[in-house]
């Protein structure tokens, strides 16, 4: 090898260790499906038999916030806002379909909705503001169920079947990480399904009215839209793929340009197979991506267009700070809990 490759091998090696995964003691071996990161030092993260942990100090140490006779459910998301407030939703059919909220750090939690409508099952939620948010459910009988909440989830009303499409035979939504639903602004809303078709509802003024669209995402049993991230209210990207077939890498991402009314496209180059969850990072003053799923985790640098690797650790959810989207953390199986960092930038070596 001569000098000049050498040089060229050891820069490509520091530029690749720009950015990786630091694992994380979560104190748990349960799967966890659900993260909500505040700020670079708050986050919460959710996941089966009733378990929801938190940490205050960037990681260090993630604390058990325990829901009371919650053990038999599967907290597949989780919302806060603070070190103190917080909302999980359990995934289920029936009543194990319930959101539960806390305002003292998870020492209290208070059974805000459970699910009472034969054949629902919700996928997910997401908020606005810490009063205002949704939460939709498979359809049932072929029409999508979707309840809204105005007083920080004091109650939630359900959204009238008539302002809502019709679901098609087969269509369905899915819950691996909570976030096949997204919203922006003050009214934008987006939930994404999978199945027969795979397609992504909007609403532009807080599900009082509804458009539908296709996507060109995979279609068929285990597979379509499982996570959505809009940064506009026109610009969004959707991942997901075939939770069944994790190394196939394509039908995995799409963005769009029109609030996903009319047009989705297809990446010039897809993340590396299925993804369950995809997040904005801010880097370099300019917005990236990062996708995760169980077989690596992938990220983009111009919104979308093209994916590269990121590292092979499987990953169930990935989330980042609203306002300062400069770290991230995930959340997969056994417990596992990991956060974003990124290298000091190093000058590139001098060439012989």
């Amino acid at each position: 090898m001569t000098m000049g490759a050498v040089w060229l091998a050891t820069w490509l090696a520091l530029g690749s260790a720009d950015m990786k995964w630091e694992p994380q003691a979560s104190g748990t071996t349960v799967r966890l499906r659900g993260v909500s990161a505040v700020d670079g030092r708050v986050a919460w993260a959710s996941g089966d038999k009733g378990t929801v942990v938190r940490t205050t100090d960037g990681g260090k140490t993630w604390t058990r916030a325990p829901v009371p006779d919650a053990e038999g459910l599967d907290f597949r998301d989780v919302d806060a806002f603070s070190d103190r407030t917080a909302y999980v939703l359990s995934i289920g059919a029936g009543d194990k379909s319930r959101i539960y909220k806390t305002t003292d750090g998870g020492a209290h939690w208070t059974l805000q909705f459970t699910n009472t409508m034969p054949g629902a099952f919700f996928n997910g939620m997401a908020f606005w503001d810490e009063q205002h948010g949704i939460a939709f459910s498979d359809p049932v009988d072929r029409h999508f169920v979707v309840i809204t909440t105005e007083d920080g989830g004091a109650t939630w009303k359900p959204v009238p079947q008539g302002a809502l499409p019709a679901a098609l035979e087969g269509e369905a939504g899915f819950a691996a990480s909570g976030t096949s639903i997204a919203v922006y602004g003050k009214s934008h809303v987006w939930f994404g399904l999978g199945g027969s078709i795979a397609r992504v509802l909007h609403s532009a003024d807080g599900g009082k009215t509804w458009g539908i669209a296709p996507t060109p995402l995979a279609t068929g049993e285990g597979a379509g839209v499982f996570s959505l991230y809009f940064w506009s209210p026109m610009a969004g990207v959707a991942v997901g793929g075939n939770y069944k077939q994790p190394e196939v890498a394509t039908g995995n991402a799409a963005l769009t340009l029109d609030a996903g009314k009319r047009k989705w496209t297809v990446p010039e180059k897809a993340p590396g197979g299925y993804r369950s969850c995809v997040a904005p990072l801010t880097r370099e003053r300019k917005m990236w991506l990062v996708a995760v799923g169980p077989t690596g985790s992938d990220v983009s640098k111009d919104a979308g267009r093209t994916w590269e690797p990121l590292d092979p650790t499987g990953f169930h959810a990935v989330s980042t700070p609203p306002r300062a989207r400069d770290t991230a953390w995930a959340v997969g199986e056994e417990g596992r809990i990991a956060k974003l960092v990124f290298a000091s930038a190093a000058p590139a070596p001098k060439q012989p």
